[in-house]
């Protein structure tokens, strides 16, 4: 799940779509609970001001999957950019962070590929008039494809 992203050739491809740069860089590495993730995206127009930053929890579950739980931290523009740096989110601890409760995707790996999602409605958003939000996720060692849509009450799609 490390590395850099972005969607410009399907923003190129749609213009429906906006260029978004995803980037992820392992933080904490000397921890031994989990793997721990430090997540920026912003848009192609403002690199300086990531419109989500998150931390990622990853560790297997006892059936074989595995969970990547969400996290969120006060005042996370003060990190805007910290992805580049050899050590990000130094100056935060796991205590630090609050979870974003029935936002974990769990993740099954078969034939080179972890793909997986959020569990139904579990995940709370308030963003553009959504109520609740799902996130399906694949991986592959060279693409990730991520597809991230918003609900409202009525299970309408905002």
């Amino acid at each position: 799940m490390t590395g850099s992203f972005n969607s410009q050739e399907q923003s190129e491809a749609d213009t429906i779509f906006f260029n978004i740069y995803l980037n992820m860089k392992p933080i904490w590495t000397d921890r031994e609970d989990a793997v721990w993730l430090y997540v920026e995206q912003a848009a192609a127009w403002a690199l300086d001001k990531p419109y989500r930053q998150r931390v990622y929890r990853l560790k297997q579950l006892e059936d074989g999957r595995f969970e990547s739980a969400v996290f969120t931290f006060m005042n996370p523009l003060r990190f805007a950019g910290d992805w580049k740096k050899d050590s990000p989110l130094s100056t935060l601890t796991p205590d630090s962070l609050t979870e974003r409760s029935g936002c974990a995707l769990i993740l099954s790996y078969e034939n080179e590929t972890f793909a997986g999602s959020t569990n139904e409605k579990d995940c709370f958003s308030e963003l553009r008039g959504a109520s609740y939000a799902t996130s399906e996720v694949e991986i592959k060692p060279d693409v990730l494809t991520s597809w991230d849509r918003g609900y409202d009450a009525e299970d309408n799609q905002v």
